[in-house]
């Protein structure tokens, strides 16, 4: 799928089409000129990658001020929200010619039914010049609704919101919020430890908010069954949250490092070494791969490595600047983060493999102390992990080659019920028909009250958190699947085949 705004002249929307105006992080407008201009362009790559990674058929128009989008539904609110450089988006209800007479007909037209025996406001904003003001919007406007309605401007019930710019004057009654930040890719390029508990992917999206592109590393210290679960946390930042950019995961077996840091160090500072050796790990990495920094998910006290000592005998470890994006949070501030970014309820299955020390861990050590102690473990293992490292492409990494196969199905079976597991927005802007939505952890723990005679098609927004659902149920003798691909890939079998058009998706 492919987004592109040559076409789009401003005029008329097509029949049967939704429109949508998109505004900037208010940070873009700060920019010098030219600079300003390369972010945008960015976020509109981003834009048009994120409506093809999710199957949205949407087209796109640049303006220096604002994007517009068109699409065949509301389907695109889902990329822009998770786009950075997204202040917000609204919905048009309508639109018309940038005069008075005709904002005042369009606008009495779209609004009148809505604000009828309530309390309303209407807001108006302009950009260029034009031979009314904001002011002449509110009382025309206001006094056309005002029959069957009464103003209020400290409470209403419904704002209409009226912008006047590009010679068009657009309508609507509210705004989705965005991720804000700068557009992914403005600001270079750092590997994130990535561990898969909360504080790592957390840490790394804010990272992504600022215009960082990042890969990730991983260093394993248990097992396969560890490295899938890290995986699908990992995936969910690189499918929903990177757009514009391909990330890739580099795994690095641990356990042997370990082996020899308890064989060698003094107990405790077997935290501050592993940290130590890891920093080394992903700065070789990132140096093989032209990255300029690392992001981990340390903060401040958080546990014993993480004490303002113990962090700076850890820092030197890294030839690479080391960044912090949780540093002054607390553990709730990060659950909540956690939640909104999609990444919580998996991070809340995985276990803690990196605490090494049972009692009395060192909690203000030296550089020197900490160095020698490294030393005394030497590099030998740590190379090993290094040279055997593997990496993979996160967005083209398939579900069905970290659980399997035969818990995933690319087509509907005939009389299937589709249980669909995304949030109540998601559902509500697109579902399969006849779907029905339940709580994911709510059907994990009650799945059994089902009936085992149906056939069950599970369906999440990745393709990858249903399946450890499917595989449980699967284990309970119910006849239960993952869509493979998730949400958009399913609505993609419902779309026409195309026209024949190559430029069917431009304006």
């Amino acid at each position: 799928m492919t987004a592109r705004h040559e076409s789009w002249n401003g005029g008329e929307p097509r029949a049967g089409t939704v429109r949508a105006l998109v505004r900037f992080s208010g940070e873009l407008s700060t920019k010098a000129r030219r600079t300003r201009s390369r972010f945008q362009k960015q976020l509109a790559r981003n834009l048009r990658d994120g409506f093809a990674a999710e199957g949205v058929e949407a087209r796109l128009r640049l303006e220096w001020s604002r994007f517009y989008i068109e699409g065949a539904d509301r389907g695109f609110l889902g990329p822009l929200r998770r786009t950075f450089g997204v202040s917000s988006c609204s919905v048009l209800a309508g639109e018309c010619e940038a005069e008075l007479d005709a904002i005042v007909t369009v606008g009495k037209s779209l609004f009148a039914d809505a604000v009828r025996g309530r309390r309303y406001a209407v807001r108006a904003r302009r950009s260029g010049s034009h031979g009314f003001s904001s002011s002449d919007i509110h009382q025309r406007l206001g006094a056309a609704l005002n029959p069957g309605a009464t103003v209020d401007l400290d409470d209403p019930e419904v704002t209409v919101f009226v912008e006047v710019r590009d010679g068009r004057a657009f309508f609507y009654d509210n705004s989705v919020r965005g991720a804000s930040g700068l557009p992914l890719g403005v600001q270079g390029h750092a590997l994130a430890l990535i561990s898969g508990g909360f504080d790592s992917p957390v840490a790394a999206w804010m990272a992504l908010r600022r215009g960082i592109r990042l890969d990730y590393v991983f260093c394993n210290l248990g097992g396969r069954a560890y490295e899938r679960m890290v995986v699908e946390v990992t995936k969910i930042l690189a499918d929903r949250w990177s757009y514009g950019t391909r990330p890739r995961l580099h795994v690095l077996e641990f356990g042997p490092v370990v082996e020899a840091m308890r064989a060698r160090a003094k107990p405790a500072y077997l935290q501050v070494v592993l940290k130590r050796m890891m920093y080394r790990a992903a700065a070789e990495i990132a140096g093989r791969t032209g990255a300029d920094a690392l992001v981990t998910g340390e903060s401040v006290g958080q546990v014993s490595s993480q004490t303002l000592r113990n962090l700076r005998a850890i820092e030197n470890a890294s030839s690479l600047p080391v960044l912090r994006p949780l540093l002054g949070f607390h553990k709730e501030e990060i659950l909540e983060r956690a939640r909104e970014i999609g990444t919580h309820d998996l991070s809340a299955r995985v276990r803690e493999y990196c605490d090494l020390v049972p009692h009395r861990p060192v909690t203000a050590s030296t550089p020197a102390a900490a160095e020698a102690q490294e030393a005394a473990v030497g590099f030998e293992e740590l190379n090993g992990a290094i040279s055997a490292a593997t990496t993979c492409d996160l967005r083209e990494l398939r579900p069905e080659s970290m659980v399997g196969a035969s818990l995933y199905v690319t087509v509907v079976p005939e009389s299937a019920e589709i249980i669909d597991t995304r949030p109540a927005r998601a559902f509500e802007s697109w579902h399969w028909p006849g779907a029905v939505r339940r709580d994911l952890m709510e059907l994990e723990r009650d799945f059994a009250d089902l009936d085992r005679t149906a056939t069950y098609v599970l369906c999440c927004a990745e393709g990858v958190r249903t399946a450890y659902l499917a595989e449980a149920m699967q284990r309970a003798g119910y006849e239960a699947y993952s869509f493979l691909g998730g949400a958009p890939r399913m609505r993609r079998l419902l779309r026409p085949p195309a026209s024949g058009s190559p430029d069917r998706n431009a304006f």
